[in-house]
């Protein structure tokens, strides 16, 4: 099996490429037709003795050589997308296992068919407005499938090295064509305003366009300086990654992106500015994502109130009462339990006690003092100095 690690390089199953044999650094001889081939694609631009394990993404492609020209050319077919296994640097040489990694059919032959020639009608109308449009139509009707139309096109798209293994790496068939069609559709998008702007200096209309065109050049080279130096990340592209990646409901995720596109708007020399960054910073810091929580065990319970504190007969029996309900009925939420007692009896460490009996983090939240219900509940937004109530500072603090 010959191995060849690739880098930024879109590449789909059941689609022919074309490599020059100085692509396979001097190891090209050892390729001739029927060569079984194992692409693995990698995450950084790192020369090959260079390389760890880590660097590869875990997903690659089998592929066969089809034909070796004259002309130095090697016409290479892929085959299956394949789960790479323990890849290995021996000698500066990639040694990996693999095994086919079958994708998810939710979408039938004629749905594909039909998100094919949909793209390529759209490709079709879009490029007929340029000079270049007949050479490019003769090209787009070449394509046999919506992999090999995409695979032709990806150098004009603009789509990072993590966005082209996402279109490979999607298990969904249905799921990969939404993919495509959204970097075409983005392509054509982008081209177009492009040629506006062309067409807007010759009517007077420069500014207008020009600033469309920049913008969305801006947002693209911003995105890739992003990912480059996460460092130095903008404000608000660091919340829309935190936004994409805390599992907030719909609900929570709508009024979150209705401040940060408030917030992109204000920009940062608005005195709102840092209050909608305080507010997005807390929002997104909380954990969104429901925790999984071991089944109550009684037993371990009871071990656990007994080890922590001695004697409290009647108060332990009402806490193991209080878990037997929990554990029958599971959609029960918001139990309390009112202790009573002198300071030093066991109040606070007997609710320790339940925490770690079930598994979970224990916060204290204190009232003592408190004269005004916004410090529990939480202060309005447009107020100076607001603040989020003691009840969400605690959510915050758990982390769960």
């Amino acid at each position: 099996m010959f191995i060849q690690p690739v880098y930024n390089i879109l590449l789909l199953s059941d689609v022919t490429y074309y490599f020059k044999k100085d692509f396979f650094a001097g190891r090209a001889d050892e390729l001739k037709p029927g060569t079984q081939i194992l692409f693995t694609l990698l995450r950084t631009d790192t020369e090959e003795n260079g390389l760890q394990a880590e660097d590869f993404y875990p997903i690659g492609l089998s592929a066969r050589v089809e034909s070796v020209s004259d002309e130095d050319v090697i016409q290479i077919r892929t085959i299956d997308r394949v789960e790479i296994i323990s890849p290995v640097i021996e000698d500066g040489e990639v040694r990996a296992a693999f095994a086919v990694r079958p994708s998810v059919g939710d979408l039938s032959e004629k749905e594909q068919q039909k998100i094919f020639a949909d793209v390529r009608t759209s490709l079709l109308r879009f490029v007929q407005n340029y000079q270049w449009g007949i050479w490019a139509r003769g090209f787009i009707l070449q394509r046999k499938s919506i992999y090999d139309l995409v695979s032709s096109l990806s150098e004009y798209l603009n789509l990072s090295v993590d966005e082209k293994y996402a279109i490979l790496a999607e298990d969904s068939v249905r799921a990969r064509y939404a993919l495509i069609e959204k970097a075409v559709n983005e392509f054509m998008e982008v081209a177009k305003v492009s040629a506006e702007a062309q067409e807007a200096q010759q009517d007077g209309q420069e500014q207008l366009y020009r600033e469309a065109a920049l913008k969305k050049q801006i947002d693209y080279l911003q995105k890739e300086l992003d990912d480059m130096h996460p460092e130095n990340i903008s404000d608000v592209r660091k919340f829309e990654k935190k936004i994409a990646e805390s599992g907030m409901n719909k609900e929570a995720r709508r009024e979150a992106e209705k401040v940060l596109n408030r917030m992109r708007q204000e920009g940062k020399e608005s005195h709102e500015y840092g209050l909608l960054y305080d507010y997005l910073d807390f929002v997104t810091s909380l954990s969104w994502k429901a925790p999984e929580f071991s089944p109550i065990d009684l037993a371990r319970a009871e071990n656990i109130l007994d080890e922590d504190h001695y004697g409290l007969k009647k108060v332990k029996e009402r806490i193991i009462q209080q878990l037997a309900v929990m554990a029958l009925n599971k959609k029960q939420y918001g139990s309390i339990l009112l202790f009573v007692g002198a300071p030093g009896t066991g109040k606070t460490s007997i609710g320790q006690s339940i925490a770690r009996a079930l598994g979970r983090e224990y916060v204290r939240i204190s009232l003592g003092g408190i004269r005004d219900e916004a410090e529990i509940r939480g202060h309005r937004r447009t107020y100076i100095g607001a603040m989020p109530g003691r009840i969400m500072e605690a959510m915050k603090r758990s982390g769960s």
